[in-house]
């Protein structure tokens, strides 16, 4: 056998393999968009009668557009600081060299961690000490113990890639530190900001661990679809999980294309 029919054979095992993964991963993402479009309540394949009533259904429920609504604010929240939080936060941990850097990085890193279910009950424990009601106010807070730290990892990686050469001529040229920051570093480090934006609104959105010790009576988008397993499964669950899915997707693609344009005009 001859290197190029050894290549040949090589290549064409990694996209047998590669498929075979794609399709292990997504088989159920597609099993319970197959589930979403059946007439009869429970899953039955082949299915005899397509039907787009438990979307309907889904899309005019008071309830789970309340849900919805709940899961967007905490969400929405949740990314806004954590990225203030994780921007910062990256400067301080890949761009600055000061005292207590190196404990700092380690700090940073312990609540990644941590299990999810051991958090949010240590956290269930504190907001009961301090006499916190639960609501998706409190969660918010939990969800930045997990997510801040990650998306200050993101942005660290965009901002060790940084030259600081760059600011330091900005500086000799006259401008002053907030137009150093706003002309110079932000506009550099905005692929990997936009980058933890779209990480920390999708931890958020599908956060289930912590959003059940630690939002009370309000549900979110993973809490109902957990309830609804356990008790009172209907064909809404696979349809709300698709929809789901399918709006996970659409803020990926979004983010990707915004990234590739930004760091395109940064070229």
């Amino acid at each position: 056998m001859n290197q190029e029919q050894a290549a040949l054979r090589t290549r064409t095992l990694l996209w047998v393999w590669t498929l075979f993964v794609i399709f292990v991963v997504y088989l159920p993402v597609f099993c319970s968009a197959l589930a979403s479009l059946t007439k009869s309540r429970y899953f039955l394949f082949p299915i005899r009668k397509w039907s787009f009533d438990w979307w309907d259904k889904t899309m005019a429920s008071i309830e789970v557009s309340t849900l919805v609504k709940t899961s967007l604010m905490l969400a929405g929240s949740v990314t806004v600081l954590a990225t203030i939080i994780g921007f910062f936060g990256a400067l301080a941990f890949a761009r600055y060299n000061w005292k207590g850097r190196s404990l700092f990085q380690k700090v940073v890193l312990l609540p990644i961690f941590f299990p999810q279910p051991v958090l949010g009950l240590a956290l269930l424990l504190w907001f009961n000490a301090l006499g916190l009601p639960l609501s998706w106010h409190t969660a918010v807070i939990a969800h930045l113990v997990w997510i801040a730290p990650v998306i200050t990892l993101v942005i660290a990686i965009q901002v060790y890639g940084f030259d600081p050469v760059v600011e330091e001529a900005a500086f000799d040229l006259g401008a002053s530190r907030f137009q150093v920051m706003k002309e110079v570093t932000l506009p550099m480090l905005w692929p990997g900001i936009w980058s933890g934006m779209l990480f920390a609104f999708l931890l958020s959105w599908g956060n289930f661990p912590l959003s059940l010790y630690t939002s009370g009576a309000d549900s979110t988008v993973p809490k109902w679809l957990f309830t609804k397993m356990i008790a009172g499964y209907t064909p809404m669950v696979p349809t709300l999980g698709t929809m789901s899915t399918l709006g996970a997707a659409l803020v990926l693609s979004i983010g990707g294309v915004a990234v590739i344009l930004a760091r395109r005009r940064s070229n």
